[in-house]
This record gives C-alpha cells, sequence and structure tokens, in this order.
C-alpha cells in the first residue's frame, strides 16, 4: 500500500500532483498582507444572494427538472460547509475561509445552463460544466467589485475543479484553493451518491446516475484501479456499479487530513460499500482503502 504522511499543516503529499516534491510545505502567504484588500462577510452575502436568484431563474414547473435543479442548488450549500470545515482544519485565516466559501458557492453555477440545455450532468456528452460556469461569471459580471486577485483566482478555480488531475503551473494561493473546493466538492458528492443508491428508482434525481444501468457486473478495469489506488477514468465506466468504485477511489485523491476526517466520520466508504456486489476482489480493495484512511489519519 502506498505510504502516506500528514505535515503539520494538514496536507497529505501524497496528494501533490504533478512532479512537486512530496515534502513540500505549501505557504498560505498569510503574511504581509495589510496592504492588500479581501472580500468581506457583507460581500459574500450579496454573491450568495445573486446565486439564490440565479438557481431560482431554472425553477420548472416539470417535476423530474426541478428535482435535479434542487439537488444542485442543496450540493452548494453542502459543498460551502464542508469547505469552511476543512480551512478551519487548516487554520486559514478569516479571509482565505471567505474566499474559499466564495469559489464553493460558485463552484457548479454551470450546472444549471448545462441541465437546462442537455438535461444531464453527464459532461461527455453536453458541455464542460466548469469552463461553463466560468464562462457564467464572466459574461454576468457577477464578481465586479471583488480585489482583482480574487476574482482572478475565484474564476481560474472554477474552470478547473473538475479536471482529472490537478495541472502544473499553478501558484500557491489557486493551488490551495484548487485542492480545497475539489476535496469539498467530494466529500458531498459521496453524500448525494449514498442518497441517490437507497432511494428507489421512481424518487432518485435522475441525472446522478449519469444514465449507467444498475446491474449486478462492475468492469474488472474499474476495480483493478481502484485496487492500486488509482483515480477511474469516467470513460471506462459501463455500470452504476462502476460509478460507486470510481466514487470510492476519490478518496486516493484527498488532499487534506480534515477531508479524510470529515469522510470517516460521515461513514461515507461504508455507505457506498454496503450498495456493491459483495465479492472477495472487492472486499479486498475496500480493505485497501480503509488501511490507507487509517494511516493518514494516524499521520503515517
Amino acid at each position: 500500500m502506498t505510504a502516506i504522511r500528514v505535515t503539520h499543516d494538514g496536507l497529505i503529499p501524497h496528494g501533490i500532483p504533478n512532479g512537486l516534491d512530496a515534502s513540500m510545505q505549501i505557504q498560505y502567504n498569510q503574511t504581509s498582507r495589510a496592504d492588500t484588500k479581501y472580500m468581506d462577510q457583507h460581500e459574500l452575502n450579496g454573491l450568495k444572494r445573486w446565486f439564490a436568484g440565479y438557481c431560482r431563474s431554472f425553477y420548472s414547473l416539470n417535476r423530474e427538472d426541478q428535482r435535479n435543479i434542487n439537488l444542485k442548488e442543496e450540493h452548494t450549500r453542502n459543498v460551502c460547509e464542508n469547505i469552511v470545515q476543512i480551512a478551519q482544519g487548516l487554520s486559514l485565516d478569516d479571509a482565505r475561509i471567505t474566499l474559499a466559501e466564495a469559489i464553493a458557492l460558485y463552484h457548479d453555477i454551470g450546472r444549471f445552463p448545462q441541465y437546462q440545455k442537455f438535461k444531464t450532468f453527464k459532461d461527455s456528452v453536453s458541455v464542460n460544466h466548469a469552463t461553463l460556469g466560468a464562462k457564467v461569471l464572466i459574461e454576468n459580471n457577477v464578481l465586479q467589485g471583488l480585489p482583482k486577485h480574487e476574482r482572478d483566482i475565484i474564476v481560474h478555480v472554477v474552470a478547473l475543479h473538475n479536471v482529472y488531475s490537478i495541472p502544473g503551473g499553478l501558484d500557491q494561493d489557486k493551488l490551495l484553493f484548487l485542492k480545497l473546493v475539489r476535496d469539498a466538492d467530494k466529500l458531498d458528492i459521496l453524500r448525494v451518491a449514498i442518497e441517490y443508491y437507497g432511494q428507489p428508482e421512481d424518487g432518485r434525481a435522475s441525472a446522478v446516475g449519469l444514465g449507467l444501468p444498475d446491474v449486478p457486473g462492475y468492469s474488472p478495469e474499474v476495480l483493478t484501479a481502484l485496487k492500486n489506488e488509482r483515480m477511474v477514468q469516467m470513460s471506462t465506466l459501463k455500470t452504476l456499479n462502476d460509478f460507486k468504485l470510481l466514487q470510492l477511489a476519490w478518496i486516493y485523491d484527498l488532499n487534506f487530513a480534515s477531508s479524510l476526517r470529515i469522510s470517516e466520520s460521515r461513514h461515507y466508504i461504508d455507505g457506498i460499500a454496503a450498495t456493491l456486489p459483495r465479492t472477495g476482489e472487492i472486499r479486498a480493495a475496500l480493505a485497501t482503502l480503509r488501511d490507507y484512511v487509517h494511516d493518514g489519519l494516524r499521520g503515517k
């Protein structure tokens, strides 16, 4: 099993991509900021009001459409709560926590026009919702009045939050906030998934399962990726069980010890595992995953 180590600031070096030194401490640049303006709570509340109005513009009398819009609106609220909790676990200052919450608020803003036009949340058959979200923010001047450096961070992180792996070349601020929102997002998608799998078919928000067939089998290559502690490519999914295995593999992509603690306290692994076929090879993959989490929480 891959060895992981949690640094004093809560970062899991295992999660640092693209060849960065695994022993590197990310500096949060929380000093020498007296001459720089930062978003305050009043401005954040204004962003929240804009978001609420934007969501309402997509409300529908169609029950299924409204169920999917409600799902994303609730998801956004939970991602905001998650990102604040993770950021507090890292002892970030109030200004950075406020900025993190603003990023979480708008991370999925592209989902609403995506669903309205295509009736799906599957990017591969519609549009990249993250890129669309950045476009929505720019075209509607949503961030007008915020400090330029914060506008830049929000737009870039929203545009990149759904990438398969974090690209190189990001400055430390963008890297930090991108990792924060990716963790917060994944944690709530795990919640959404567990609720979805536990509902009768006629009570499910149709777009959550990406149209994958809910049949007993799963793909060997997807399970192999999970066993080898690798992320799973969306293009390899053939069944809903494949999607569940992909979601479990996200645990390996969490960046912070506080994110692992949230996942463990909410029993997300157990919640998804309970819906999978009870085969020996799946049990073995789950045991490896649980060992990884326990080692991460113990700081190994």
